[in-house]
């Protein structure tokens, strides 16, 4: 019978093998494909706000689900176009603990990542409010969703971006385990729709949120967007994809091969 997965075993030696491969990728590389991934989680983002745009008039619960139903449409993208994702790319760490790769090799991948996908949501956000497709309910939910994140304290979102992140690096730990497309879009979706419809804090995601409500006129500045939710969120996104996975699983499936 043929397989059809990898075991977790392989899957912590495949990712680590990933890391040695995207710590050698060029400045001009990593810039690039950060940017495209910041755009396509921008896409699920704003697949998001439309199907919500409405629905809470009928049902909250609904509603979120819905819309967390599409979000993962998003890291799907970045998935199958082999683009550079910074809150995937925090499961590096496990090749740093295993020798892999060097702590400047990591830091180099995750600013030029993190700037791409930065100029990546600015860019599809600031196309998508010059679109006009942003219309009356678009926009309500943009403001609502944007004053909700912006008045987080800085616990609150560190924790959020924390069990955001965990999710997002099982479901990037999952799809390296499939052997199929078909296999990745469902390891894929079930995790990603569980993190937005729990209300979770996902940093690039908000990169998009937040600057498509600045542009349609969200009363916030540059300075509330990063000290009052990016910077909180990617602290807490690094702990739970960049610590608590890859060292649980170190742990789990590096070490005995070593000590055998």
């Amino acid at each position: 019978m043929e397989k059809r997965f990898l075991a977790p075993s392989e899957v912590a030696k495949a990712i680590i093998a990933s890391a040695e491969t995207k710590v050698s990728l060029s400045i001009a590389r990593l810039i690039t494909l950060g940017i495209m991934a910041g755009i396509y989680i921008g896409f699920g983002a704003f697949g998001n706000i439309v199907i919500m745009q409405t629905l809470g008039n009928i049902d909250i619960g609904l509603m979120k689900f819905l819309g967390s139903s599409v979000f993962p449409v998003g890291l799907m993208l970045v998935v199958f176009s082999g683009s550079e994702l910074f809150t995937g790319n925090n499961l590096m760490t496990m090749a740093l603990m295993d020798r892999k790769i060097s702590i400047k090799g990591l830091l180099k991948n995750w600013s030029l990542v993190y700037l791409g996908n930065f100029i990546g949501s600015l860019i599809l956000a600031y196309l998508i409010y010059k679109s006009q497709l942003v219309n009356k309910d678009i926009l309500n939910i943009t403001f609502n969703i944007g004053s909700s994140k912006t008045s987080l304290s800085f616990q609150v979102a560190f924790i959020r971006g924390l069990l955001c992140n965990i999710l997002v690096c099982i479901a990037v730990w999952m799809a390296a385990s499939a052997q199929d497309i078909v296999s990745r879009i469902f390891t894929i979706w079930f995790p990603i729709m569980l993190f937005v419809l729990s209300g979770y804090e996902h940093s690039i995601a908000n990169m998009f949120f937040l600057s498509l409500g600045k542009y349609c006129g969200l009363n916030i500045t540059w300075s509330n967007i990063w000290f009052s939710n990016l910077i909180p969120v990617t602290l807490g996104n690094i702990v739970g994809g960049g610590l608590i996975i890859p060292i649980a699983y170190y742990i789990a499936y590096i070490l005995p091969a070593k000590n055998d």
